[in-house]
């Protein structure tokens, strides 16, 4: 391609890129000012997902379940399987809310997905599959995001364009926070105990902007 053509690409593709950046920010923006019923002091909360879920990286009283348990005063049940696929989760799910019966669905899943590098389309299902599960059983769902393996470590669109979908609160920054900076990971993909009390202060602000604590 020669100049011409590369500056005719950029006049383009610059706009298209500025009106999806727009897109998001104003999905998350959206996502952040969800609200959420008040969780009595009884009240359950499931954090779901993964390893990051599980607490890899970190003992389990220091996983972000058990952090945030502490924080938030509430009881927080962990239900993370390390390595699991969106679809396993997905199966997963119902036995989980019935064992449990919570209020609250603390969903972070996904990110087994991205790095095993399956369909984003089946996984952004997968998830919306489990939001409407929890919907359809009354309980209320908070969703975070978990980024895209490279370089800007940020988690694909999906996740804000769910939350927006779903209005249900979204946490999408704090996983590419703790995994840019090494004081705060155990490995290339998991938080160590700091990182985790990052993730669990992170979900516990979102929980006291959409008046659930």
């Amino acid at each position: 391609m020669g100049p011409m053509g590369q500056r005719l690409a950029l006049r383009v593709l610059v706009p298209l890129f500025r009106a999806s950046l727009v897109a998001l920010l104003l999905a998350a923006g959206c996502a952040e000012k969800a609200k959420l019923p008040p969780l009595g002091a009884d009240a359950v909360l499931l954090a779901f997902g993964d390893s990051l879920t599980y607490g890899t990286g970190a003992n389990e009283e220091e996983s972000y379940p058990a952090q945030l348990a502490r924080l938030a005063g509430r009881r927080v049940v962990r239900e993370g399987v390390p390595g699991e696929l969106s679809a396993a989760g997905l199966a997963r799910l119902p036995a989980a809310l019935e064992e449990h019966q919570p209020r609250l669905l603390l969903l972070c899943h996904g990110g087994n997905d991205l790095l095993r590098r399956q369909s984003k389309t089946q996984a952004a299902d997968n998830l919306r599959a489990m939001i409407r599960l929890a919907k359809s059983r009354g309980v209320e769902v908070l969703l975070i995001g978990t980024p895209e393996p490279g370089f800007s470590v940020t988690p694909p669109g999906f996740y804000a364009e769910i939350a927006k979908e779903f209005r249900i609160p979204y946490e999408g920054d704090v996983l590419g926070m703790i995994l840019k900076d090494g004081s705060l990971k155990s490995d290339q993909i998991h938080p160590n105990a700091k990182g985790y009390r990052l993730m669990a202060e992170r979900v516990l602000e979102l929980l006291r902007k959409a008046g659930a604590v």
